[in-house]
């Protein structure tokens, strides 16, 4: 666990925590933070396709049910701890629950990164797994919000914001032409996608230090419920999540990652869902919790955490 608060990627990230609480003007320019997040998004489906090419479909059946379980189950359970426990109004309770369910794309690169330094292996279509994860969470968070899809507005809008949004459009685009171009053909851009992409990790974790640190000032205003819900709920939905990758038979290495992904929460495609959807849910609530808290519980503490755990798992 300490080699990994070591890594360079997070120790850019606390770098850029640092920077938020002590009022440095560091930032990355907006367009260079946009450029950065895009190329992630298209690295990591491009990986995830060229691991894919040589992948029997029939075989990760059993994963991909796993996974869809997953994104149904676990925006339900924080909807009930939320409305149950936090008392917390129904868009409300449904919009966090909806990012919670979602996940976070830079998590997944951090949780990958820490499996290689490892050299510990993991099945090739864990992208596919996220993606599956991404869109039934987002689907039942807005269900539970609004009590219904006949309530959703704008409901063309939605549907495109949730399907043909930057994330799922650039993971899922990235993995097809993984997938059809095959490990020869993609051989040239590896310098670009394969050899960069932990530098470009790491700056896109210096600016989201930043960015996380700014938004401890809200913390006053969701409340100790809210703060102890972003710290508990990764835990609970990582380890439901790691017992389904032992159930359906993923390795170790893909039950760690099925887990983080499980255990993290969306700060990009979510909030943009829940904008249409759930104007009337407060996104502070959300973002706060999410990007806060369980992210950096999650990158720091949390990816060691459920190998740990998963290695546990494995040894019976």
């Amino acid at each position: 666990m300490i080699e990994n608060l070591l890594d360079p990627t997070i120790l850019c990230f606390a770098v850029g925590f640092l920077a938020g609480l002590v009022k440095s003007d560091l930032r990355l320019p907006k367009s260079s933070f946009e450029f950065v997040s895009l190329y992630l998004l298209l690295a990591i489906g491009l990986k995830g396709g060229v691991q894919l090419a040589g992948t029997d479909f029939v075989s990760i059946l059993p994963a991909l049910g796993g996974t869809l379980f997953l994104g149904l189950s676990i925006p339900l359970i924080a909807f009930l701890i939320l409305r149950k426990l936090g008392r917390f109004d129904r868009a409300n309770a449904g919009s966090i629950a909806a990012h919670y369910g979602s996940v976070s794309a830079v998590t997944f690169a951090s949780a990958l990164t820490y499996l290689q330094n490892l050299n510990v292996s993991y099945e090739a279509y864990v992208i596919t797994l996220m993606v599956i994860l991404e869109i039934p969470a987002l689907g039942v968070g807005i269900y539970l919000a609004r009590g219904g899809f006949a309530q959703v507005t704008h409901k063309s809008r939605l549907l495109r914001d949730i399907f043909f949004g930057k994330s799922i459009f650039l993971l899922g685009g990235g993995l097809l032409i993984g997938f059809v171009s095959g490990p020869e053909r993609m051989a040239p851009l590896n310098p670009l996608f394969v050899d960069l992409f932990k530098g470009f990790l790491a700056l896109f974790l210096l600016e989201l230090g930043v960015v996380a640190s700014h938004q401890l000032a809200h913390l006053k205003r969701t409340g100790l419920f809210l703060l102890g819900f972003a710290v508990a709920m990764p835990l609970i939905s990582g380890v439901i999540g790691l017992v389904v990758a032992y159930l359906v038979g993923l390795s170790l290495g893909g039950a760690t990652i099925l887990a983080v992904l499980a255990a993290s929460s969306s700060y990009i495609a979510a909030p943009s869902a829940m904008r249409i959807a759930v104007p009337e849910a407060n996104p502070v609530y959300a973002i706060t919790a999410s990007l806060a808290v369980t992210f950096p519980l999650n990158i720091t503490l949390g990816i060691p955490t459920f190998y740990s755990l998963g290695s546990w798992l494995y040894s019976f």
